[in-house]
């Protein structure tokens, strides 16, 4: 049996050429953010949360990531949701097979049983990711948020670049990139909204580190004045 492998100066060059990828659409983002291509999706976040909003996120596939970095999480939000195709098999009625290939990320008509079990109030705004932002429960959710008088922020990708220009001989793409950029992009976001927060005198209820002495204390104190309209699971 024989095998091969990347030479070494193969892979080394690989890395440098994704390091290029990365650090150049990070760079994009911060240039677009200073320029303050952010400044909508921050002021319809601080206008929510000053109103007693949630911030309702959602993405489906690897753009699940973006939900994650908005709700739940040490240094963010705390009356944040993650909304999740999952939610109709752990809270409702489907059986654990819909979750199988990519059939429901694709169905519409989820986005009716979604809601029904996201309780949102009129002052929640939704945050939606999808690098292709043609899935058809994406696609949706989004109609569905718009049409119930929701504001919906969309992070997506024009150019529908999933994967970086190919690094390996033979022009086979590898490395994505898109979930590195939402991941900045939804830090970006809570950064922003949670310093004009502060900037008007006000403090922004933001997760403490359950790591740190107190940390429990203060998530769920706070967690305790949106009740069960937000949600965490493991």
């Amino acid at each position: 049996m024989t095998t091969s492998t990347v030479p070494a100066a193969t892979v080394e060059e690989a890395f440098a050429a994704f390091y290029e990828q990365v650090v150049s659409r990070l760079h994009a983002v911060a240039e677009d953010a200073a320029r303050g291509g952010l400044d909508a999706a921050i002021d319809l976040v601080v206008a929510s949360i000053r109103r007693g909003g949630v911030l309702q996120a959602f993405g489906t596939g690897h753009s699940q990531a973006f939900a994650m970095e908005i709700a739940g999480r040490a240094g963010g939000f705390i009356p944040t949701t993650a909304m999740a195709l999952r939610d109709v098999v752990l809270h409702g009625s489907r059986e654990t097979s819909a979750l199988t290939g990519s059939t429901l990320e694709r169905d519409a008509s989820v986005v009716d049983e979604l809601f029904a079990l996201t309780p949102a109030d009129p002052a929640d705004v939704f945050l939606i990711a999808s690098n292709s932002g043609v899935n058809g429960s994406v696609v949706g959710v989004a109609l569905r948020a718009k049409a119930d008088g929701h504001p919906v922020i969309a992070v997506t990708s024009l150019e529908h670049t999933n994967a970086v220009t190919p690094e390996l001989p033979g022009g086979i793409g590898v490395g994505a990139v898109s979930s590195l950029t939402a991941a900045y992009i939804a830090q970006l976001i809570t950064i922003g909204a949670a310093a004009r927060i502060a900037a008007l005198g006000e403090t922004p209820p933001i997760y403490l580190s359950a790591n740190i002495p107190g940390g429990d204390d203060h998530n769920h104190a706070l967690e305790a004045r949106y009740g069960d309209r937000i949600r965490r699971t493991a």
